[in-house]
């Protein structure tokens, strides 16, 4: 009775660590918690197919002491495996081949150290007089240790693949909705009333004041129209292709503010079919500073869009009108997270008392996401 008690706090004594390692890795960005009853989960089911084999044998003891150990052993195995995972995930910053060759190298060392340091403590209970270590034994440890821990690389490689999917998945379906709420609000908003009643009305003055200023202005319109309708369902565009919607929109609003509008675009040659962004990206934010801001000839709009080491910048100087424009405020959230989705990177937002400034940063392959 006195040794099953001792035995039972020997278990408890190794046991409750892992437990702790357990609590601790709940949140983490890894499947913490279908990876925690896996191995429970292998573990009894190990221990189970141990307890059959040595059902044969008369002395349920050894049979009792050798199913614990098993189970036991594995368990704190594969919470060491985990427990591994999360820091070289978390904890340490390496590439892609030395993290598997660190996950490989401590887990193995720590499959087979489990024998090693649990052992002395059943070694009682399963012989009155035994040798704690010998050859045989030291082999059978070592190879256990291999093979439990190959066991739990396989399975849990098998978790992190599904949970990759499921989270890639789920990605690309926010990234697919993302986009064409951002593709049909660009739609309705160059279709919209207000947006052709004043395309309509420039249109008209113009052509009574200026016949060549009503032409360009409308080629630009055409343009702009065009690009939105045969462009909308591209979730990428190069940055040619979205300079020369910003400019066709731009020249209009040129045309329709004159002077109360000074915009600068310094983007040299080399990027412009290098790099890619998100469709519809730099044409409203231009449109955002001009709703969002007064324009006057004597203090004009001042935009500035420069390329800023592998970010494109939307700067300009803030003159916020009194009574705000009724808006959705969905625009530039939608493109942060388009954005995100896309590319894993942030739109950086900065505001202070006179400039507001957009940065995002250029995507160098348009066909590898995030």
């Amino acid at each position: 009775m006195n040794k099953t008690t001792d035995f039972l706090a020997a278990v408890q004594l190794y046991y409750f660590p892992d437990m702790l390692l357990y609590l601790y890795v709940m949140g983490r960005n890894l499947p913490a918690k279908n990876l925690f009853w896996l191995t429970l989960l292998l573990s009894v089911v190990v221990s189970m197919v141990i307890c059959i084999y040595l059902y044969q044998n008369k002395n349920e003891v050894h049979q009792l002491i050798n199913t614990l150990l098993t189970f036991i052993v594995i368990t704190i195995i594969g919470l060491s495996h985990l427990g591994i995972l999360i820091l070289l995930n978390g904890k340490l910053k390496l590439s892609r081949t030395r993290l598997k060759l660190s996950r490989y190298l401590l887990t193995y060392i720590a499959g087979i150290l489990a024998y090693f340091i649990i052992w002395p403590f059943f070694a009682p209970y399963s012989n009155p007089n035994p040798q704690l270590f010998d050859r045989d034994m030291v082999i059978t440890f070592i190879c256990s240790g291999v093979v439990v821990n190959t066991m739990f690389i396989v399975a849990f490689d098998l978790v992190l693949l599904q949970h990759d999917k499921s989270k890639a998945d789920l990605e690309f379906s926010r990234l697919k909705a993302t986009h064409a709420e951002a593709a049909n609000l660009f739609l309705k908003q160059q279709i919209h009333p207000h947006f052709l009643f004043n395309a309509l009305n420039t249109l008209n003055a113009l052509y009574r004041k200026d016949l060549n200023a009503g032409e360009t202005y409308i080629v630009h319109l055409a343009n702009f129209l065009r690009a939105s309708i045969e462009n909308h369902d591209q979730k990428i565009s190069s940055l040619d292709k979205e300079l020369a919607l910003l400019n066709d929109y731009l020249e209009m609003q040129k045309i329709r503010f004159g002077t109360a509008l000074d915009c600068r675009i310094d983007v040299p040659d080399e990027p412009l079919n290098k790099y890619y962004l998100p469709s519809f990206s730099l044409q409203p934010l231009l449109e955002n500073a001009i709703k969002h801001n007064d324009l006057t000839t004597q203090a004009p709009l001042i935009v500035q869009i420069f390329c800023q080491g592998d970010r494109i910048v939307v700067h300009n100087n803030l003159k916020k009108k009194i009574i705000k424009p009724q808006s959705t405020r969905h625009g530039l959230a939608n493109l942060a997270e388009r954005y995100r989705l896309w590319s894993g990177d942030e739109v950086i937002i900065k505001e202070d008392k006179e400039t507001f400034t957009v940065s995002i940063k250029l995507l160098s392959d348009e066909h590898s996401d995030h």
